[in-house]
């Protein structure tokens, strides 16, 4: 038996006072004597803990209000389209239909009504490593990902965002995304946008030649507009996590609309939808939509451009007091003199700047590599 039921059978079975069974036990007077009059009105059954919300609530959002938040929830969900409390707080907002309730308001109303499912306890956003950058065309982050038309073919979607206000600079459908589209897909973002100060991706085929020895197609541009080019670090994909979160609302989208019969569909569906993700809906990380923080500030651009220079080692051995190297798939031979015959030697060749060193560091031979000639002459 519970103290309650105790205290009221203390006064009502054994007769004794309210007073002395407060004392008696170290608890309140007014507390025995509410006890015992509920046990008269109701019985034990009323001693259970009563509910202490107000019956009434003067500030409770309205029937109508909270069917316009579920409405909004309902019609962007379809859609495939954020159906946050942010967002629905900023298109109750920009209705100006009276009184918008708070975010907070907006995501009990939610739970309220079945839409909200509690998950599991998130790592704390305070333990995240954030980047962002300071102004707009700092940095475009730059990705691939793959999609599929309703006859099952598969296509490459070229995206490009801007790091500091989530911008969309460029989404673009191609049969498969090869040097040369990335390089034109590229430059029709910045005739709209403006051309960024650096670029970041991953270390896809396409975007990175480091391992063979070598730059793409994309890296030569930028290098000639003086644009810096920045690589993340393998398998970690956390570095360019803004472009990757893109691709999941993207296909979030994609997956509630009409398979598209054609690449000209499908991109038709993603500009759309590009509009809509840059001008009517507020990012969560900006509290603004991404056009309106892209046109708040100044814009960054390239630095100054690099002369585009190739620069490569050759190693080779001296035969008829010569050595060989390939210009623009022709072969040259460089003499050297038959004094270094049969020695190793390195070319260090910067586009037609040669130089012909030994094993030992010597310089041997300097010259500017004449591309009509087959036979450089050794010039002594």
């Amino acid at each position: 038996m519970d103290l309650g039921r105790y205290v009221v059978g203390a006064v009502v079975v054994e007769g004794r006072s309210v007073r002395e069974v407060a004392a008696a036990h170290g608890v309140s007077k007014s507390w025995v004597a509410e006890l015992v009059r509920r046990y008269r009105l109701g019985g034990y059954e009323a001693l259970e803990p009563q509910s202490r919300r107000p019956r009434s609530s003067p500030k409770r959002t309205s029937d109508d209000v909270e069917d316009k938040i579920v409405g909004l929830r309902k019609s962007l969900a379809e859609d495939g389209l954020d159906a946050g409390p942010h967002t629905i707080w900023w298109h109750l907002n920009r209705a100006q239909e009276g009184p918008v309730p708070s975010v907070s308001t907006i995501w009990r109303v939610l739970k309220r009504r079945g839409f909200v499912t509690p998950a599991p306890q998130k790592r704390p956003r305070s333990s995240f490593i954030r980047f962002e950058s300071q102004l707009p065309n700092e940095t475009w982050q730059g990705d691939i990902t793959h999609w599929k038309l309703a006859d099952g073919t598969d296509v490459d979607v070229l995206d490009f965002i801007d790091d500091h206000s989530r911008v969309v600079v460029g989404a673009f459908v191609l049969r498969s995304a090869k040097a040369p589209d990335v390089v034109g897909s590229f430059h029709k973002a910045a005739a709209i946008w403006g051309y960024p100060a650096s670029v970041l991706t991953d270390n896809g085929a396409v975007f990175n030649a480091r391992h063979r020895k070598g730059r793409t197609t994309l890296e030569t541009e930028l290098i000639k507009l003086g644009i810096t080019y920045k690589h993340s670090r393998p398998y970690h994909p956390q570095t360019c996590g803004k472009i990757e979160r893109f691709h999941q609302t993207l296909k979030l989208h994609l997956r509630k609309q009409p398979a598209a019969e054609s690449i000209d569909e499908l991109q038709s569906q993603i500009d759309r939808f590009i509009r809509h993700y840059n001008e009517d809906r507020p990012h969560k990380a900006r509290e603004t939509t991404p056009r309106e923080s892209f046109d708040a500030r100044d814009k960054a651009g390239p630095g100054t451009p690099v002369p585009d220079v190739h620069f490569r080692v050759r190693r080779d051995i001296v035969r008829s007091g010569r050595v060989s190297l390939r210009h623009n798939s022709k072969m040259h031979h460089v003499g050297v003199g038959r004094a270094f015959e049969g020695q190793r030697v390195t070319l260090m060749i910067a586009d037609l700047e040669i130089r012909v060193v030994t094993q030992n560091g010597e310089l041997i031979r300097q010259l500017t590599l004449d591309p009509t000639k087959d036979y450089q002459p050794s010039g002594g």
